[in-house]
């Protein structure tokens, strides 16, 4: 034993020693790491010529592999579009051998689309893969970017979801071009700044060594959101002795906007379109049932796919076109309903606008990256309302939930446009509403439930329902949804009404079992009327560290009835409890009678994201709560 022993310790030491000191001493201070990136270097050239702003990138990136995971790090792939052109690429990996590090170059470069079913754009990309890649190999590559459009320069982070050792950017500008840049997440950062002036250059320089390992957590709105970074815009530029504002406020923006999408629909509508126009609209009362009737029609008929191909990214297709096709993306949703609204005399508005994952401002970033969607707005009675076709079954009244709070940017015309913010939907709005009778059949528990749904909360049901396309499968999906109690919770039957209705409250009607849930002690009676227990699922980790994000604010009322048995009566019965704070809401009420116990039991989820001083105190709340559950009725025989 004692020589097994002696020999895995030399056989640790040696695999050690066969590792070169760069990957010690990182394994060692990064011991849970897959790789390191030893070190990142960006340099953007800016130049101006014949009235042309040019933009030339040098990207170099150096990685060490920590473990074995290092082969997962093999396949490489540079993405590339009719904005961003790659050249110059020069790829090698190092492999660790006899105290040196081994260099083999990466010869096959392969080129290919990147396409899939639901989302085509005129991405190219460049796959390659590093020979002999393993733990303790290092990587190098090296390529340059030109970026072909002066609006689209990138951002240029300074942390990652790895440890970056060295991490330098580089600007060197044209003195006639005017660089604004706006920093995100710095704070408490040691990031090195500096500016120098070379002729008729300014030179920008960042560093920021020694960066650690940014974790990866769920619901957090954005990587966008954490990750430190700068956004660099090139705000105007000095031609020929004149000023020219490129992207210096969100009026810049929006006129470069409108000039992409003025011409789109300028010829007549398809006479096919038209008919339809007049058959959806003909019985309406009012103009806004008019927009309903169009707005449903276009959430049903025209299928979401994606299209970004070059400035097509951008610009909306013709209606008549999305019409014979009955596929578009955002864009050309939104033109096909501005068109209909056209058609019947209402008038509709194009508008950009950014999902929740985008956390800038268009008074802040003018640029591109402040927003990737559009939506078309409509007016009636001073309401503004927001019109989102590649959603399904949102109601009029409902913005899609992933542009709640955003800014959006309203065309008016070629000068004149309006930001108006997306309200947030009150949280009632969102409800499920559960009625619940249930009798004792020994210690099983039988019952009948009633469950009503709105908003948001419909909108999830019916989007996962309809791939449930079985009985089976749709019991097993509210075996899951519904689930009262405990696992052994079983739904008998059930009976839907105004199922994948736009407008009408989603109701479920079903009978249950649930076995081993009431407790019975000589002649008393045990049961926990809690039986639903939604509040547990917006407690976040303790040890979280980073902001969290909840799709949207929700409410639930929870009324349970526990017919008494006859020979039984009440020996106990929890006390009433209310708990609040900005955040959420609880109540649980007890009422009883000789014949009945009633339960009831509302919850308020009113955030859309916590910070995470914000979620230690809701995290607290809801032990308190959690805390109430566990209270119990007690039925004692007369």
């Amino acid at each position: 034993m004692k020589i097994l022993i002696i020999i895995l310790f030399l056989l640790a030491n040696l695999s050690v020693a066969q590792q070169s000191s760069v990957f010690n001493t990182y394994k060692e201070q990064y011991p849970d790491s897959h790789s390191v990136r030893l070190n990142q270097e960006l340099e953007i050239s800016i130049t101006l010529k014949n009235g042309k702003i040019n933009i030339t990138q040098e990207i170099i990136e150096e990685d060490l592999y920590l473990d074995d995971a290092a082969t997962f790090g093999s396949k490489k792939s540079l993405n590339y579009s009719s904005f961003f052109e790659i050249k110059n690429i020069e790829a090698s990996s190092f492999s660790f051998e006899n105290g040196k590090f081994r260099e083999s170059e990466v010869k096959l470069f392969k080129e290919k689309d990147e396409l899939d079913q639901y989302f085509y754009d005129d991405t190219k990309s460049i796959n390659f893969i590093y020979p002999n890649l393993r733990k303790g190999s290092k990587s190098r590559l090296k390529y340059i970017e030109i970026v072909k459009n002066p609006r689209f320069l990138n951002s240029f982070y300074f942390g990652d979801f790895y440890p970056i050792i060295r991490n330098k950017i580089t600007i060197i500008a044209d003195k006639n071009i005017n660089l604004v840049f706006k920093e995100y997440n710095l704070s408490g950062l040691d990031v090195q700044f500096e500016k120098q002036e070379k002729r008729n250059t300014n030179i920008f320089t960042w560093q920021l060594n020694n960066s650690e390992e940014y974790k990866f957590e769920n619901k957090v709105p954005s990587y966008k959101n954490i990750l430190p970074h700068i956004i660099p815009i090139i705000a105007s530029y000095n031609s020929n002795g004149e000023k020219v504002s490129l992207l210096n406020d969100t009026s810049d923006l929006y006129a470069w906007y409108y000039s992409l999408v003025k011409n789109v629909n300028t010829d007549k509508s398809d006479e096919n379109l038209v008919d339809l126009v007049k058959n959806l609209t003909a019985d309406k009362k009012n103009d806004l049932e008019k927009v309903k009737s169009i707005y449903y029609w276009a959430q049903k008929n025209i299928k979401y796919v994606a299209f970004e191909y070059a400035l097509g990214g951008f610009i909306p297709r013709e209606a008549d076109d999305v019409f014979r096709k009955k596929y578009g993306d955002c864009k050309d949703n939104s033109s096909i309903l501005k068109e209909m609204l056209k058609i019947a005399g209402l008038k509709g508005h194009l508008t950009w606008i950014g999902t929740r994952d985008i956390p800038y401002e268009y008074s802040k970033i003018p640029t591109p990256a402040v927003d990737n969607h559009m939506i078309l707005t409509y007016d009636y009675n001073g309401k503004t309302y927001f019109l989102d076709a590649t959603g399904r079954y949102i109601p009029l009244n409902f913005p899609t939930s992933f542009i709640q709070g955003k800014e959006a940017l309203i065309e008016q015309g070629t000068d004149n446009f309006i930001i108006k913010k997306v309200p947030v939907v009150p949280a009632e709005n969102n409800a499920i509403i559960d009625t619940t009778i249930i009798n004792f059949n020994g210690e099983q528990i039988i019952g009948k439930s009633k469950v009503e749904i709105s908003g948001y909360q419909k909108i999830d049901f019916f989007n996962a329902l309809e791939n449930e396309n079985t009985q089976a499968k749709i019991k097993e999906f509210y075996n899951q949804k519904l689930q009262k109690g405990n696992n052994k919770f079983l739904i008998l039957k059930f009976l839907e009404s105004n199922k994948f209705s736009y407008d009408k409250n989603f109701i479920v009607d079903y009978d249950f079992t649930i076995n081993d849930y009431a407790k019975s002690f000589e002649d008393e009676l045990y049961i926990n009327l809690n039986i639903n227990k939604s509040i547990s699922k917006y407690r976040s980790e303790d040890n979280r560290k980073y902001e969290i994000e909840n799709d949207y604010k929700s409410f639930y009322n929870y009324t349970t009835i526990l017919n008494i048995p006859e020979d039984y009566m009440i020996d106990y019965l929890p006390e009433n409890t209310t708990f609040s704070n900005d955040y959420l809401e609880s109540n649980i009420e007890y009422q009883s009678d000789t014949s009945k116990i009633i339960c009831t039991h509302s919850i308020k989820i009113d955030f859309l994201n916590l910070s995470v001083s914000q979620q230690k105190v809701v995290n607290e709340l809801i032990k308190q709560i959690e805390n109430s559950y566990k209270e119990i009725v007690i039925l004692k025989k007369k």
